[in-house]
């Protein structure tokens, strides 16, 4: 299997340094400071990255749960919300919510549910963040 990268890159301080982070594949570049991390100055931020990993790797572990119990589903759309918090004089990410939305023909909610659940539990990001406190699921089925 591959093994993917991505660099980053800071200058300064913490408070008025900033960073760049780039894909190994050239697909992305982009510029972060404390500003978009800690506050609500536009950009993006390291937890914002982490949580297109996980809504991306997410959708597509639900695709693969549902189709081999014989479901094809049309679209999957993952939201997921990661939150950092102060604690102990620095930060962790401390919860992730995922919110998914399914179009899949043939199933019902309930089955729909507990699939999402299976997914999170086989989704390999899902497990590198295994040190989360919380990370919840909440899955609807759409027409």
């Amino acid at each position: 299997m591959p093994v993917r990268t991505a660099t980053a890159t800071w200058e300064g301080t913490l408070e008025s340094g900033s960073g760049t982070t780039a894909a190994g594949s050239g697909a992305f570049s982009v510029r972060f400071t404390a500003g978009t991390r800690f506050g609500e100055e536009p950009g993006t931020n390291p937890e914002e990255l982490i949580g297109a990993a996980y809504a991306g790797c997410y959708s597509m572990a639900l695709a693969a749960v549902l189709g081999r119990a014989g479901f094809q589903p049309e679209r999957i759309t993952t939201t997921a919300r990661v939150r950092i918090q102060q604690v102990d004089g620095g930060f962790a990410i401390d919860r992730i919510e995922l919110e998914t939305e399914g179009k899949v023909p043939g199933i019902d909610e309930e089955q729909f549910k507990e699939f999402a659940e299976q997914a999170k539990r086989t989704c390999p990001v899902g497990r590198a963040l295994g040190g989360v406190e919380e990370i919840v699921v909440r899955a609807q089925l759409v027409q």
